[in-house]
């Protein structure tokens, strides 16, 4: 465990601590109340852990949707639900809810059930997400969990030639949610996409992150169709290697950021007869570079 600076907490000093999730990516820090106010010097340590580790989690919070919309803007720009119809929140254009209970025979929320491949939220936009932030308020007893994997790792361990031959390329990335929102298939022509470097830079940090991933990589620009269709699936088997991964077991309560620019992310299956219901926001971010 490691000692952050100290947080003010409503006026007091907190002593929270960052517990490492996994080898390469993650950290929960603890003794922090995201219901209560949290200065800047606070709110920059939480920060400056989420751009280093890709993804932070806050377990046991008793969130409202203000409470999570408050903290998520100290980030940025908060981007708004791309599909208006599929789990929109009443309150906030922003919110999202993610879950497979029906009310009067219709979905409550998006995406509902299964198993997710690998993805960058909102990579098929001009701007794509910057941070992801999700709630837990329902589970599973089993499945439905996160797994999460380290693009600055998987860049890192590419060999030096295969980082010189992505130099400058782009990719594009498109996603047919009404056909394939889960598992990747063949898309719609029409479906929304969008170009971006397959090798990003971090605006923060300054590193270098592979910026492709399985369910919404369709192919590298420029390159023969089957040469990209090889290249890319050596990518997505290597960005998907357990040593860079951390897979998250949700629990209620549970409050998890993570930063697209620097890590994917995918869902386990979980039976469709058990209630799973999770309020996502989205900070919006620049264009790749």
């Amino acid at each position: 465990m490691t000692a952050m600076p100290g947080i003010r907490v409503s006026g007091r000093t907190a002593r929270p601590v960052l517990v490492s999730l996994a080898p390469r990516i993650g950290m929960e820090i603890r003794g922090v109340d995201l219901a209560k106010p949290l200065d800047e010097a606070s709110f920059a340590a939480i920060r400056s852990a989420l751009f280093e580790h890709c993804i932070i989690l806050f377990r046991g919070q008793n969130l409202s949707e203000e409470d999570q919309v408050g903290f998520a803007s100290r980030l940025g720009e908060l981007g708004r639900v791309l599909h208006q119809h599929k789990g929109a929140s009443k309150h906030h254009p922003g919110v999202m809810f993610i879950s497979n209970i029906r009310e009067n025979g219709e979905l409550i929320g998006a995406l509902p059930d299964g198993e997710m491949h690998f993805h960058s939220d909102q990579c098929y936009t001009e701007r794509p997400t910057a941070v992801s932030m999700l709630y837990a308020m329902e589970i599973p007893s089993r499945g439905g969990n996160t797994l999460f994997a380290n693009m600055y790792a998987a860049y890192a361990a590419l060999p030096a030639e295969l980082k010189q031959s992505l130099e400058g390329r782009q990719a594009l990335n498109v996603y047919d949610y009404d056909n394939s929102p889960t598992l990747r298939a063949a898309v719609n022509e029409n479906a929304p996409r969008a170009a971006h470097p397959v090798v990003r830079t971090h605006p923060a940090s300054g590193r270098k992150a592979l910026y492709v991933n399985r369910l919404m990589t369709e192919a590298i620009l420029g390159m023969p169709r089957a040469e990209s269709d090889a290249l890319l699936g050596r990518l997505f088997d290597h960005i998907e290697n357990p040593a860079w991964i951390y897979e998250h077991v949700w629990r209620p309560g549970d409050l998890l950021a993570w930063d697209n620019r620097c890590s994917t992310h995918a869902r386990t299956d979980f039976d469709a007869a058990e209630r799973r219901l999770m309020r996502r926001c989205v900070v919006l971010g620049e264009i790749p570079q």
